[in-house]
């Protein structure tokens, strides 16, 4: 017997190990399984605005819900809840409590990273789940029809002279996408961006009614937060912060770089979702998005408010989000707003 009971002992041990091999192998089948069947939403699916209604985000976001409900793109109701403030930082803190729930999307921009930089959120880009990036337009430098400001190399000239030469309206934050946009361009011009004297407004439709108005010099905003204004005669642009000059109705302005500006600045919108999302929730979202923004009524949107229909998936909206918090970081730095 005790001859034997190594042997048997041996055998038991053997036995045991390939039991568990054999639930691993299970677990790992059904695992692949659940990859292979994918991922969809389960419940309502909840497309949050960090800005007030009316506003590029909301409306962006508004569209988005409603190809999703009207494309039939997955069998759940969707609908949109603004959660104003900080740039969008209410509606990002209402999300890191959703951890793993792909039920949460919010619509977001520069701020997301930005708020970070200037130390009004403790909550970084890395907190939360890249989704996409879904659209790219400019910011453009306007003034009023009638503004004794001739052209943007006489508003360069002054500024250079004295920073603080014109108030220039932004919104909704100071260091956001619009601000960051302006400023970069006067730092390429030379220009003390310290001393730029910046009027926040709640929103750009505000800043854009305060120009319109003579309460402010000029307007730093995004393309479609004026052009309404532009095509009626109320507003006019000096430059705009593209790469190359724009098409359509702002074929005629010049770009930042062709006044000898070296300066150009996405004004990028997109999705994040909840920290710690799936590869199989990513996944279900990349393709949901792919479909959205090749949709006719997306395009036609994008088209009419002289935007660019650019697709970047979850891994390219990653690589994005971290080169421009190095580019930001550093010009807050020169801002004197980095934190």
């Amino acid at each position: 017997m005790d001859v034997l009971t190594p042997i048997s002992s041996g055998m038991d041990k053997a036995m045991r190990c390939r039991c568990l091999l054999g639930a691993l192998w299970v677990f790992a089948l059904l695992a692949a399984s659940a990859i292979a069947q994918g991922w969809k939403p389960e419940k309502p699916v909840d497309i949050i605005i960090g800005t007030t209604p009316g506003g590029p985000q909301d409306r962006q976001g508004r569209l988005i819900q409603r190809i999703f409900q009207e494309r039939k793109l997955f069998e759940q109701p969707s609908a949109v809840s603004n959660r104003p403030g900080g740039g969008g930082a209410v509606g990002l803190a209402f999300m890191a409590n959703h951890k793993g729930d792909a039920h949460y999307l919010q619509v977001v921009a520069q701020p997301l990273i930005s708020n970070h930089v200037a130390g009004r959120t403790k909550l970084h880009y890395s907190d939360f789940s890249p989704v996409a990036i879904f659209a790219v337009e400019y910011v453009v430098l306007v003034v009023r029809a009638d503004s004794p400001i001739k052209d943007a190399r006489e508003f360069i000239d002054n500024m250079r002279k004295n920073p603080a030469a014109y108030s220039v309206a932004i919104g909704t934050a100071v260091g956001n996408a619009t601000h960051s946009s302006f400023a970069h361009a006067m730092k390429a011009a030379g220009v003390d961006i310290k001393r730029l004297r910046s009027v926040v407004f709640n929103s750009g439709g505000e800043g854009a009614t305060a120009a319109m108005g003579g309460h402010v010099d000029a307007m730093a905003g995004s393309v479609s937060t004026v052009i309404a204004h532009v095509r009626s005669g109320k507003l006019r642009v000096l430059a705009i912060g593209a790469p190359q000059r724009w098409q359509g109705e702002l074929a005629s302005v010049p770009t930042w770089k062709e006044l000898g500006v070296d300066s150009a600045q996405d004004l990028w919108r997109g999705l994040a979702g909840p920290p710690g999302l799936s590869t199989p929730q990513i996944a279900f979202w990349d393709t949901t998005m792919m479909r959205t923004v090749k949709d006719p009524e997306w395009l036609k949107d994008v088209e009419r408010n002289l935007m660019a229909s650019v697709y970047k998936n979850s891994a390219e909206t990653l690589k994005h989000w971290q080169a421009e918090y190095a580019d930001v970081k550093a010009l807050f730095t020169d801002m004197g707003l980095a934190k």
